[in-house]
């Protein structure tokens, strides 16, 4: 209707119909925000969430699925394996419960960190959603960790409690360096073998290659389980060994950990020790990350239409600037 006002009014001057014109682009990008952004968003959550969902829990499963939609926009950049990781805090489970128990025992045992694994760091509880798979389509991968994030009961309960938090990182990837397989498909965590979720407790993706992972195994005496073969595994496992050796200090640990990469490198982290914070580093050429400001949110992707759903405003991250602050 707009459109067609401006076009009967053929006497306007230049300067109004540039000022006319870009309200009524303004107006179209909102409402395809609305239809195709908003509404599509609300139901996916809605249906993750299920019925009578706590605040909390739509919080929770927004974060998963702003996380699902970004990589379903970026797997044109590789389809071969997709993962994310949710850290849920303040979640109130009695992990002794005979309800949540069983839940529990029977996803924590993998050492290999595969689809639906669970881990108890302190007070959170560590999940993880893996797909890999060398032949398929474009969005087969979210379709299935999708599914898994629906039917996890407890990561309902988890993110149920009234004051339960949620943080998510997730990838998706092309296959560099490792064979396609869920042990090697990000977000990989920093356990060692022979070593539990103990603390401090890291998980971590990785864009670009570690040129001299090997060497960092070599250097750290990394004891890393041989089905594991990613380059990403070496950033959370030196990551919890410098949150131990710095007393905890995890901007620091990561700082020294991306310190020691060759390579061209683009990384988030997280650690159970500050569930609330993501750390992210450039290093080397050739990767990026954006980070999307929006009213109540950051939004990080590798890629600007990984953070455009959400936010038009975004600042790229420069890996070589110095702060003078």
């Amino acid at each position: 209707a707009a459109d067609r006002h401006l076009e009967l009014q053929p006497d306007l001057r230049p300067d109004d119909i540039e000022t006319r014109s870009a309200e009524i682009l303004a107006a179209r990008d909102a409402l395809w925000a609305v239809r195709r952004d908003r509404l599509r968003t609300a139901a996916a959550v809605a249906d993750l969430a299920g019925r009578d969902a706590t605040p909390a829990a739509v919080a929770g499963y927004l974060s998963v699925q702003q996380a699902l939609s970004a990589i379903d926009r970026m797997e044109v950049r590789g389809r071969d394996s997709a993962g994310i990781h949710v850290f849920v805090w303040q979640h109130g489970l009695d992990l002794d419960d005979p309800a949540v128990r069983p839940l529990l025992a029977r996803r924590s045992a993998d050492p290999l960190f595969q689809n639906g694994s669970v881990r108890v760091a302190g007070g959170c509880l560590s999940f993880v959603y893996k797909a890999a798979a060398e032949i398929g389509e474009l969005g087969d991968n979210v379709k299935a960790l999708r599914a898994a994030v629906e039917a996890d009961e407890l990561l309902r309960l988890a993110v149920s409690n009234a004051q339960a938090r949620a943080s998510v990182i997730g990838h998706t990837r092309w296959a560099s360096v490792g064979i396609i397989s869920e042990p090697n498909c990000h977000p990989v965590n920093g356990e060692q073998s022979e070593q539990g979720a103990g603390s401090p407790y890291t998980v971590a993706v990785l864009n670009g290659d570690v040129d001299n992972h090997a060497d960092i195994k070599v250097t750290h005496g990394l004891r890393i389980p041989g089905p594991i073969t990613t380059d990403a595994k070496v950033i959370p496992a030196v990551m919890a060994v410098q949150s131990a050796a710095t007393s905890g200090d995890v901007a620091e640990a990561f700082r020294r950990t991306v310190a020691e990469f060759e390579g061209s490198v683009a990384i988030a982290a997280q650690s159970a020790d500050r569930p609330d914070e993501v750390y992210l580093a450039l290093r080397g050429s050739g990767q990026a990350l954006y980070v999307g400001l929006g009213d109540d949110l950051f939004i990080v992707a590798s890629e600007p239409y990984g953070v455009v759903e959400e936010t038009d405003r975004y600042v790229r991250l420069d890996g070589e600037a110095r702060s003078e602050e």
